[in-house]
């Protein structure tokens, strides 16, 4: 997830700064007659609850410079995208919900709506999701709304049409960032000729809903846990720090098997150039049967209330077996944690946090 305008998520000062600023106030405080205004200590956030938001998949939070989280998530009918918002993260639980757009009746975007992001880009708002024809349901593409008003629910939600990509394949999960100026997509898609169903991809955008090329593929599923049951690498996200940008990624099928891998690429590298990033050849978050979260995937990032702690989203379910398609099951739920960082400063994702809220609560 970028540091851009889009999230408003601060880097936290660097251990130079620290000190820099902490002699700063030591040589004050020695001068006579200087009053030192106390300064004021930074709110802590509060502890998570999850669920956070039930029977929500593949959750997106942008925190807006207007202090409001904005939530939006695929519901489990697949036929309208969602809205949400509030001052807190654990006040997005309980935020009045509001349909923003329905999908068609007939033709393009008639069912499959899935997986939608919110992004402020250039003073307006883009929202990002897959879908289908209603007629052909599996012929899954990226479209994208746009609103121009302030306030993303208020205003009219313009369908900009599809992001046309180098094949008419099966296409979801678009996420977009910006580096050094430059404004990327990224997402899943069946590539021809290869085995498998969908891959990492990556370009450069000319504007919010089109791309500008090259089209690279960054990965595909290799490992053996990123192809039970199926051969899925979907829902890219990033994240920047410590000079690097991480990419995460879901892989294998949406039951228990689903899980997060990594890819990672240094923050002065050419982000076009697939040699730029490396993969973990690990899964980096997976289920968990001591806290009973099953199927942890599709995150994104956002911050917490105080600018500074890095908040882990995804969905996951709290039972392993699962009647029929997965993709039928509707309990995938919303959930938050803290995201920590290793001395070397790559992310530790941890395992997934045992609920705080029990079923029927």
């Amino acid at each position: 997830m970028s540091r851009d305008r889009d999230h408003a998520l601060p880097e936290p000062p660097s251990r130079r700064l620290l000190l820099k600023g902490a002699a700063a106030a030591g040589a004050l405080a020695a001068v006579p007659g200087v009053a030192q205004a106390a300064t004021p200590a930074r709110p802590k956030p509060a502890p998570f609850v999850n669920p956070l938001v039930r029977n929500r998949a593949d959750p997106h939070i942008n925190r807006h410079k207007d202090g409001f989280y904005y939530f939006t998530a695929t519901a489990p009918e697949y036929d309208r995208i969602i809205l949400r918002r509030s001052r807190t993260l654990n006040g997005l639980g309980t935020a009045a919900e509001s349909v923003i757009w329905r999908a068609h009746p007939t033709g393009n975007m008639g069912a499959h709506i899935w997986a939608p992001e919110l992004h402020r880009i250039g003073g307006k708002w883009y929202i990002y999701f897959a879908s289908a024809p209603a007629e052909d349901v599996w012929a899954i593409r990226i479209w994208v709304l746009e609103n121009a008003h302030p306030n993303p629910f208020k205003g009219t939600w313009v369908e900009k049409g599809q992001v046309k990509t180098a094949w008419e394949t099966f296409s979801l999960d678009a996420t977009t960032f910006t580096h050094r100026g430059k404004r990327y997509l990224a997402w899943a898609q069946h590539e021809p000729g290869l085995d498998n169903n969908t891959g990492i991809f990556l370009s450069e955008m000319a504007n919010p809903w089109t791309l500008k090329g090259p089209q690279v593929r960054l990965s595909t599923p290799e490992y053996d846990w990123e192809c039970i049951g199926f051969k899925v690498n979907e829902g890219p996200y990033v994240l920047k720090r410590n000079g690097r940008l991480f990419m995460t990624y879901s892989a294998s099928a949406t039951d228990f098997n689903y899980c997060m891998g990594l890819l990672t690429a240094d923050a002065d590298s050419h982000l076009l150039d697939p040699m730029s990033w490396s993969k973990s050849p690990t899964p980096v978050f997976t289920s968990n049967d001591t806290t009973k979260q099953y199927g942890p995937g599709h995150n994104c990032f956002t911050v917490a209330e105080d600018g500074r702690t890095d908040v882990l989203v995804y969905h996951a379910r709290q039972y392993k077996e699962i009647n029929g398609d997965p993709l039928n099951d509707p309990n995938r739920h919303t959930r938050v944690q803290k995201l920590g960082w290793k001395p070397d400063g790559t992310p530790d994702f941890g395992i997934p946090v045992a609920d705080t809220v029990k079923a029927g609560e």
